[in-house]
């Protein structure tokens, strides 16, 4: 079903395309609208930076840039070597349900393999489904961790007391 389609990796000419399939994604997955200028930043310095961030797309066969995803790191002092994270995963909805998760899945896993990643891993929103679904499919077991977080607005707002 993913003949004609290509996977290659996100260029700075694929910024705007980057940008509108983060902003789709925060909405479909989560129903939260992110800041364009922010997610614009963000996109820009990892396409200049590889160490924030990679990025690659998926061109259909008629060149338009359809899918896309990012992979960033963690080192494991455990075992030594990087978890690659999977990001940012958007599939365009007109080409849903071809394959092309799968195919962009199997591409970082492959790639990640071959740059000697510990594990891909990734994110998902606990309250959707379709997502959960998919990487399920693909193979993707839930890890045996709980995601924690801690607000740093506290933080701000304390170290702008002074100390006495």
């Amino acid at each position: 079903m993913t003949s004609g389609y290509r996977i290659r990796p996100a260029t700075p000419h694929d910024v705007e395309v980057l940008v509108g399939f983060t902003l789709h994604e925060a909405q479909d997955a989560e129903r939260v609208s992110l800041e364009p200028s922010r997610v614009r930043r963000g996109v820009a310095l990892a396409l200049q930076d590889p160490a924030l961030a990679r990025y690659w797309v998926v061109e259909a066969p008629d060149g338009e840039v359809v899918a896309s995803a990012s992979v960033t790191t963690e080192w494991s002092n455990f075992h030594g070597g990087h978890y690659w994270w999977v990001q940012s995963l958007f599939v365009d909805p007109s080409h849903r349900g071809n394959g092309l998760v799968d195919r962009l899945l199997d591409h970082l896993a492959q790639t990640a393999a071959a740059n000697g990643a510990l594990d891909l891993r990734l994110y998902a929103h606990e309250v959707n489904a379709r997502a959960r679904r998919v990487y399920d499919r693909c193979g993707f077991t839930l890890a045996p961790y709980v995601l924690m977080k801690r607000s740093l607005a506290t933080a701000r707002d304390k170290a702008a007391i002074p100390a006495s």
